[in-house]
């Protein structure tokens, strides 16, 4: 029994030796790597910038009443369309007392004034009948009742227009009809019948009774980068891409970047804007978030390598280029010259050529 346990602790021990050998002489053998091997090919480099915004109308209106009061009818809804002058909305005045008052007594005042030029007039023109006043006397007397008659009309087409709001002479432009300044689209209409109004004034900006925009002509509005204005001018084309419509894709131009930037979160942001050609695309609504990609750059016809297969030292740029594949795949550090970068593709400028091999990404590690 001792002598089986013995043979098999020299069995044991001989095996870890073996085990350990072999352990050492694997990670002595020097590791083998290999890679995919890339080609420089002639393409296209094309720097592209993405901007974020929205859709909006370029002539965009908020209609506001003329006079003060409670709304007593809507002739609109959001999605109508209209045309300029057309009556949106009806307004009730509610007068102030003290103007009430005011244009009352110019009512009463003007009666009396009537009452007495009716007066002087009859007398005058009894004592010219027989001949007792001159003419030039009577005629003034008739031009001071003349007078006297459109004083109380007007005062009393005041007191109406204090009052009701509209005028007895021109009831069809009375400041009670609020009416659309620009022919559009109805895109709001953020007041109900009964809802009180007041007109624009030094102090406050006034209710809005409707916002009406020319939906035939669109913008985009979206904001850049400080880091990218630079590199953006007026009247370079973009391509929109909307969230809502994936398959409408309308381009654009740009018709002004902000002289002056705001900033955001840190960041200095510039505003930009651009006129889209939508001649060929409808169902555009105001308020849509869109993206915009500009071309910065575009590099046509030149060499290029996948960016992965540059090597960055500092200042300077290189690749290892294939010398030997048999019996191990051996490469050369050359340094080159790059261009411009897509993000995924970049320029070689000098430093290779497609005819050679060019050291890739890690296929196989061998030990």
């Amino acid at each position: 029994m001792k002598k089986f346990f013995k043979i098999l602790l020299w069995v044991l021990v001989g095996a870890v030796f073996v085990g350990t050998f072999v352990f050492l002489y694997l990670n002595s053998k020097p590791e083998t790597v290999t890679y995919s091997i890339l080609k420089p090919t002639n393409g296209n480099i094309e720097r592209t910038t993405v901007l974020t915004g929205k859709i909006e109308p370029r002539d965009e209106i908020n209609i506001k009443p003329q006079i003060s009061g409670i709304i007593t009818e809507i002739n609109v809804e959001p999605g109508d369309i209209v045309k300029e002058g057309d009556v949106i909305a009806k307004i009730k005045v509610i007068p102030e007392a003290s103007s009430l008052s005011s244009a009352l007594s110019r009512v009463e005042s003007a009666k009396i004034t009537l009452a007495d030029a009716k007066s002087k007039y009859e007398r005058n023109k009894t004592l010219y009948d027989k001949k007792i006043v001159s003419r030039e006397e009577y005629e003034t007397s008739e031009t001071t009742l003349h007078q006297a008659e459109r004083e109380l009309d007007a005062a009393n087409d005041a007191y109406n227009i204090v009052r009701e709001g509209v005028s007895r002479y021109n009831a069809s432009e009375s400041n009670t009809l609020v009416r659309a300044t620009i022919g559009g689209l109805v895109l709001d209409v953020p007041v109900k019948v009964g809802t009180s109004v007041i007109q624009a004034n030094t102090f406050n900006d006034g209710t809005t009774v409707a916002t009406i925009a020319d939906m035939s002509n669109l913008i985009f509005k979206g904001k850049v980068d400080e880091t990218e204005v630079g590199q953006l001018a007026v009247g370079m084309p973009m391509t929109i891409a909307i969230g809502a419509l994936p398959e409408v894709t309308p381009s654009a131009v740009i018709e002004y970047i902000a002289p002056k930037g705001t900033e955001e979160n840190g960041a200095n942001t510039f505003e930009i804007k651009a006129a889209l050609d939508i001649d060929s695309v409808s169902g555009l609504r105001a308020g849509y978030s869109a993206n915009a990609t500009v071309t910065l750059s575009k590099n046509s016809g030149v060499l290029t390598l996948p960016e992965a297969a540059i090597e960055f030292a500092g200042d300077s740029t290189f690749v290892y280029v294939l010398t030997d594949s048999v019996p191990e795949q051996k490469f050369k550090r050359v340094p080159v010259v790059t261009g411009s970068s897509d993000g995924i593709n970049i320029e070689v400028k000098e430093g290779i050529d497609s005819l050679v091999s060019v050291r890739g990404d890690v296929i196989k590690n061998n030990n």
